[in-house]
């Protein structure tokens, strides 16, 4: 997608494993997380297996071909209808090329992919007191208050015997 002659979309796919890379370290840079996404990035067969599923989308903002954005999604198959939903994981504009309208023409060009894939919604979470976040997704969505819980997996799960049959009353 051409947003101007300056900025250009490109979804990435199983070939681009080193713009994939790129778009890791733009993510640890602009949410101050190296750790998370520099220090054990993924094998290149990794990158190319999980830009060749339909159930991975990443998005690059271009400038003159320099990454200055991205946006990373899932593509979720439902269960209790058949159809699926699109959940936005990461998105991130450089701090340089914030206020340019990129973080809108990512969500436009990812809203256009849901729509060629028959998508029902897209849907995406934020930090309290993101104010920047809150007001762009505000901008393009339907706000809906929610709780979000990570329930950690330890090792001592991951050897457990699996839980019992209980008989309810």
């Amino acid at each position: 997608m051409a947003f101007s002659s300056t900025l250009r979309i490109q979804q990435l796919a199983a070939s681009d494993t080193e713009q994939m890379i790129a778009l890791l370290t733009l993510f640890g840079e602009v949410f101050e997380d190296m750790e998370t996404y520099s220090s054990a990035p993924p094998s290149p067969a990794y990158l190319q297996r999980l830009l060749g599923s339909d159930a991975f989308i990443a998005l690059a903002a271009l400038k003159q071909e320099h990454l200055v954005g991205g946006l990373a999604a899932y593509e979720l198959q439902k269960f209790e209808q058949e159809r699926r939903e699109i959940y936005i994981y990461d998105l991130a504009v450089a701090t340089a090329h914030r206020r340019q309208g990129i973080a809108t023409a990512l969500i436009r060009e990812l809203q256009r992919i849901a729509a060629a894939r028959a998508v029902y919604i897209i849907f995406v979470q934020a930090d309290r007191g993101d104010e920047p976040a809150i007001a762009l997704y505000t901008s393009l969505g339907v706000r809906e208050d929610v709780l979000h819980f990570d329930i950690p997996v330890a090792e001592r799960y991951a050897e457990a015997e699996p839980a019992p049959d209980i008989t309810l009353p």
